[in-house]
């Protein structure tokens, strides 16, 4: 259930403002790290050891960050899930255990119709929001429209972006650094159930978790 809600919920929301917006980076110069986009921080600093942005355009950096940003929002999702979804099933009924195997067994296929239906409606807007049209020229897989910036869906209900340039910077690179942490801790939550089978709270000697 988990991973199918996490990548539902995490196209549409964010848990901090929309990221790399253009307010924040007026100018992105190729002997910039990344193109100056937020997210480097001391003392990792500008950390590419696999060099993945060797050779790469903007607009394929931009595609890159886009990439990392949903990827972090999901983690961000799916980490807080595994610390409460093993437990408290708010949206079906669940059998308890470990998290990983919880959509296997679910019995009520009226639940996977509604998340594939809730996922293709959350991606497709999320694609019309900002990706381009395959059938123009010069197109490259996965290409970003322009004057989309990545990461920014429009969705701040509580008004938490800041209007101060440096600030929203500031948050753009918090919203990243926590998105990266928690995609190491739920890479860190599946293999941890994968291999022994067990909630990360029996595993650590809390059966009641």
């Amino acid at each position: 259930m988990l991973s199918a809600i996490s990548a539902f919920s995490g196209s549409m929301v964010a848990f901090a403002p929309p990221s790399v917006t253009r307010a924040a980076t007026p100018k992105m110069q190729s002997s910039e790290f990344c193109y100056g986009l937020p997210g480097s921080l001391d003392p990792v600093g500008d950390f590419d050891p696999l060099n993945f942005l060797d050779g790469k355009s903007k607009e394929e950096v931009m595609t890159l960050r886009e990439a990392e940003l949903t990827h972090g929002r999901v983690g961000m999702l799916a980490s807080a899930g595994f610390l409460v979804q093993e437990k408290f099933h708010p949206l079906f009924s669940g059998d308890g255990g470990p998290a990983i195997e919880q959509i296997p067994g679910l019995q009520n296929y009226g639940i996977w119709l509604a998340m594939l239906f809730g996922i293709g409606i959350a991606e497709g807007s999320r694609v019309a929001r900002g990706w381009n049209d395959p059938t123009l020229p010069d197109h490259f897989f996965q290409k970003l429209k322009p004057d989309y910036t990545p990461g920014d869906l429009g969705f701040d209900p509580l008004g938490l972006k800041p209007t101060n340039a440096a600030e929203l910077r500031e948050m753009q690179t918090k919203e990243l650094q926590n998105g990266r942490l928690a995609m190491i801790g739920a890479a860190g939550f599946l293999a941890q159930e994968a291999v022994t089978g067990e909630t990360w709270g029996t595993q650590w000697g809390v059966p009641s978790m």
